[in-house]
């Protein structure tokens, strides 16, 4: 499967311009960190995982992460992107645990996505360019905003990897500065 057979396949399931966005968002950061870690020859696979990791969240939300199997199945999709897509629901929706550095990645940065994303729409700029490191944390650090964005998933996908919070935030941070500039460009 290509990129774009991806998104085209993602747009079967998903019409709402915030989920489709978070997709993107999700693939472009996913291909960022395949490179940064050394998978750069398997960034479209790692973008792929990330666009469609939430495909049945619009339509299926009570079956998050268990209706997309079925439905990846049903196409004779990759194990491989089927167990990943998955494991990003680890503890919550399935019992599917991330064991590749890639699902650990998605897992963790499924949510702080979202974060940064809702994080930036609140600055002036409207943009994460201007944002660090310090006004990310104190962001991640008060539960009221982007409530929904757990931060009990990102530390624990911190954890996961096995890296300090404050470095997953801040290489995140860049993906998303990285992932703004080629919109904008």
């Amino acid at each position: 499967m290509t990129y774009e057979q991806a998104w085209e396949f993602l747009c079967e399931y998903n019409k709402e311009p915030f989920h489709l966005q978070h997709a993107k968002t999700v693939a472009w950061v996913m291909g960022w960190y395949a490179n940064k870690l050394g998978y750069g020859q398997d960034a479209e696979f790692w973008k792929i995982v990330g666009l469609l990791h939430d495909l049945d969240f619009e339509q299926f939300p009570e079956e998050h992460c268990i209706k997309s199997q079925q439905i990846m199945q049903e196409r004779g999709m990759d194990p491989a992107i089927i167990h990943a897509t998955a494991s990003h629901g680890y503890g919550l929706m399935v019992q599917i645990k991330p064991e590749h550095e890639m699902e650990k990645v998605l897992y963790a940065v499924d949510e702080l996505t979202g974060l940064i994303g809702a994080a930036a729409l609140i600055r002036p700029s409207k943009s994460c360019q201007d944002m660090d490191l310090k006004s990310l944390k104190k962001k991640y650090k008060s539960p009221a905003f982007a409530a929904g964005c757990s931060r009990e998933i990102i530390a624990k996908g911190a954890e996961m990897l096995g890296w300090e919070l404050d470095r997953l935030l801040s290489d995140t941070l860049e993906a998303m500065r990285e992932y703004e500039r080629s919109e904008n460009a």
